[in-house]
């Protein structure tokens, strides 16, 4: 417990330091949004707020992960290893997309193929490597099969599909919270739920590990206690975000910072054996993102007519003249229902047998 706690209040304050310190720097070089001329006109004074701020928490989880494992004198875990793998992957991804569009003074950075195609390749490697490693039980980070909140024994997976179906996975979830990451605050506060929501539950699993405690209702995941770590790292780093990247925002997160968190959350369903379970958990993001879904089918189908006044779904509100600090209060409102139904349903399946 005490390297979860020391892992949260350092990167904790490695971000409240640390964005200042990145605000004065980006702006200094000039790294400004650009932002779309279609979007809300209240947005476009948001034109040259710093971004790329993800990279801040990025580092300060990692440092915070590492610093309560050289604190505890404990090995780090491949589970963990390979959630921040991905984290940080994904991040990598979404800064050559900010920088390019910084760059080039434009709003749209990588090209789709080519964003693609970098989502693509760390995904298959984070999955590949989720179904190799075995520790002593044969647990490996991953599992062949489906999960909710425990495997789901009917659906076994091959292994070519397991990837697939993990990349699938990374793929909505990153680009869940990007689409999000469209109010000051609004996909930081979101996802500082979501894995504040996982730090519990890796916790409850770790208490209730078939390695340590063998029961009926035990849990096979590996490395739960890792991954709480490196949940309440990320918690903490958020909240130090949070504190600048709040309405009205100091520095943007970027899609180094949505694509980064996106496959973060992939990672932890995965590991945890949550992986439809999160598509609750992260609700708000599944909204927003088959509002956008909607939008585009809706304007097809009709030839030019649509559903929303503007797609994401946090701009329609805004559009119909509500206050952008109440969409985002508003929408963490949504946020949180989820998080707690989804943590109801993950203890009272345990409490159920």
């Amino acid at each position: 417990m005490i390297s979860i706690l020391f892992a949260g209040a350092v990167s904790m304050v490695l971000t409240l330091i640390g964005t200042r310190w990145a605000i004065a720097v980006l702006a200094r070089r000039g790294y400004g949004q650009e932002i779309r001329t279609d979007g809300p006109t209240t947005h476009h004074t948001k034109r040259g707020t710093p971004t790329m701020g993800g990279t801040v928490f990025i580092v300060a989880t990692i440092i915070g992960y590492f610093a309560a494992k050289l604190f505890t004198m404990t090995e780090p875990s491949a589970s963990a290893i390979l959630v921040l793998f991905l984290f940080a992957g994904m991040g990598a991804v979404g800064f050559l997309d900010d920088f390019i569009k910084i760059f080039r003074q434009r709003s749209l950075g990588l090209r789709s193929k080519a964003k693609l195609a970098g989502q693509t390749l760390v995904a298959v490697i984070f999955a590949v490597l989720a179904l190799q490693f075995p520790d002593q039980r044969g647990q490996r980070p991953a599992s062949p099969f489906i999960s909710f909140i425990r495997d789901i024994s009917w659906l076994e997976l091959l292994p070519v599909l397991v990837v697939i179906w993990i990349l699938l996975l990374i793929a909505g979830m990153s680009n869940g919270v990007n689409l999000a990451d469209g109010l000051d605050g609004l996909a930081t506060g979101a996802s500082m739920m979501v894995f504040g929501a996982y730090t519990l539950i890796c916790i409850w699993q770790f208490n209730q590990s078939c390695a340590t405690t063998p029961e009926a209702r035990c849990y096979e995941v590996r490395d739960p206690h890792d991954l709480a770590v490196v949940a309440a790292a990320l918690t903490g780093a958020l909240f130090g975000f949070l504190w600048w990247n709040a309405s009205p925002a100091k520095i943007f997160m970027g899609d180094t910072g949505s694509l980064s968190l996106g496959g973060a959350l992939a990672g932890f369903a995965v590991m945890t054996r949550t992986e439809l379970l999160v598509l609750l958990l992260g609700g708000l993001f599944v909204i927003i993102t088959a509002s956008v879904i909607l939008q585009v089918g809706y304007f097809k189908v009709t030839r030019g007519k649509r559903l929303f006044r503007m797609a994401p779904l946090h701009h329609h509100f805004e559009m119909l003249g509500w206050e952008q600090v109440n969409v985002v209060i508003r929408f963490w409102i949504i946020q949180g229902l989820c998080v707690v139904t989804g943590l109801g349903i993950f203890y009272a399946e345990w409490v159920a047998g």
